[in-house]
């Protein structure tokens, strides 16, 4: 299981986490180039190879899960990529994280920095 972090909804990116992810991640830093792109809408299955993902982190791809994926090591930072292939912005993915939606998250960023 994914270590907590202090703010409700997120998941602790430590050493451990990081190593866990980096095949995650480094698939998805890939996704800068539009070629990578092209070829994991070709055959996604066959991209998670390439990388070698756990199939902790295949099952959460193929779900479209972004939470799994942060579960499964995953930097925000990196799926951002894959996120945007999917037309998600990083407000689309904390709300997800929170379970708000969009506008809610929006919204609520915008409280914190009336602080």
């Amino acid at each position: 299981m994914a270590s907590q972090g202090s703010i409700p909804g997120t998941i602790m990116l430590d050493g451990p986490m990081a190593t866990k992810g980096y095949p995650l991640n480094k698939m998805c830093y890939s996704f800068n180039n539009a070629s990578a792109r092209d070829e994991f809408r070709t055959d996604e299955e066959a991209y998670y190879e390439k990388f070698k993902l756990t199939e902790e982190q295949k099952q959460a791809m193929r779900q479209r899960d972004v939470i799994g994926m942060l579960e499964a090591g995953g930097s925000i930072y990196y799926l951002a990529k894959f996120a945007g292939i999917l037309g998600l912005n990083v407000q689309d993915v904390g709300g997800l994280q929170t379970g708000m939606t969009t506008d809610e998250f929006k919204a609520f960023l915008v409280k914190q920095g009336e602080v």
